[in-house]
């Protein structure tokens, strides 16, 4: 009998995970124009209305297929730029100029959406169901607050399945070999729709000679905020990280990564926003290793695993809620789960 350990993939989830995605900074979408959206395994359009809220219905126009991203706005509707039938925001059809009655069927779905942290959120549910409260995007008081520098985001398309990405939370290993980041402590907390991962490390890249360190939670299937202590050129950063991603289909995701930097004492405005780039694209640069990889690595369900990995199996069961009916799921799931991975004992 072979002892070798096979490697297996199941076919990948024909469904996308419910849940709260941020589609990037809401201000690019407050232009008047309408804006095209491939996600979901679809086409979507995101437009802002006279009402000065942002609305987000289904791309494709069930007429005759046009795609309304390349229509205009009217009012808080959106006018198809094949026959000129008109949408309104609640994906109502309010007008074609040479009919004499709107056929009762003619809806588009309109997607849920939430702004919080100056970030636009839509919302999926397989299920359609309505967002869930308890999952509410928290508010982060430090967008608001004028001692830290706005959102600096990049976007970046990445070709595999967003598991690879979830993975990242539990892989303790991989930031010495990949990152160069080698890690002191390294633990996990796993309750309901939060992943968090705790760790202390050395990167060259962002946090020079001191100690990095960071609380990474997942809240919900797609968007993730790290609380970073690191240094730039000696001068200690206090940064927060989104990492969020939006499945375009089940082969590719669009992936932003963005910082918030708590603002220097005695630098200028412009001094500070400059800082907040260079600091966004040395992420970014991490983030571009991990993509190499992703790239060129296969799907593993069944990874082999050592003792000193971290509880991948145990994330993945935490994943797969968000691909499960909410009906079903265990109760467990609430419960909070710990895992420490790596203390400064084990050193």
């Amino acid at each position: 009998m072979s002892t070798l350990h096979r490697i297996e993939s199941q076919a990948l989830p024909a469904r996308y995970a419910r849940g709260w995605h941020c589609l990037g900074l809401a201000a690019q979408y407050r232009d008047g124009k309408a804006h095209r959206l491939d996600v979901f395994g679809t086409r979507l359009v995101a437009f802002m209305g006279e009402d000065r809220e942002l609305h987000v219905l289904d791309g494709y126009c069930p007429h005759m297929g046009a795609d309304l991203s390349g229509g205009c706005v009217e009012g808080s509707s959106l006018r198809c730029p094949f026959h000129a039938w008109r949408w309104g925001a609640d994906g109502v059809c309010d007008d074609i100029p040479y009919a004499k009655r709107i056929p009762p069927r003619a809806r588009l779905k309109s997607w849920p959406l939430m702004e919080e942290n100056h970030l636009l959120f839509i919302w999926n549910d397989p299920q359609d169901n309505p967002p869930l409260e308890q999952q509410r995007i928290p508010r982060i008081d430090a967008c608001f607050d004028d001692q830290w520098a706005h959102w600096e985001v990049a976007e970046l398309k990445i070709e595999t399945h967003c598991r690879e990405l979830i993975d990242n939370v539990a892989d303790m290993a991989h930031f010495g070999t990949v990152h160069g980041a080698p890690v002191q402590a390294f633990s996990n907390r796993f309750e309901g729709h939060l992943a968090t991962q705790v760790m202390r490390a050395r990167s060259e890249r962002l946090s020079g000679d001191s100690e990095l360190s960071t609380t990474a939670t997942y809240f919900g299937p797609a968007y993730q905020i790290t609380e970073m202590t690191g240094a730039m050129d000696g001068q200690p950063i206090h940064s927060i990280l989104l990492n969020c991603h939006v499945p375009i289909d089940q082969h590719s995701f669009t992936l932003r990564y963005g910082v918030l930097v708590k603002k220097i004492p005695g630098l200028s405005e412009e001094q500070n926003q400059a800082m907040a780039k260079a600091y966004v694209q040395q992420a970014q640069e991490a983030f571009y290793e991990d993509v190499a990889i992703w790239h060129s690595k296969t799907r593993v369900d069944n990874p082999l695993l050592c003792d000193g990995d971290g509880p991948v199996y145990q994330l993945r069961k935490w994943y797969e809620q968000f691909y499960t009916d909410i009906e079903v799921l265990p109760t467990s799931l609430l419960e909070p789960r710990e895992f420490v991975v790596l203390d400064d004992q084990q050193r």
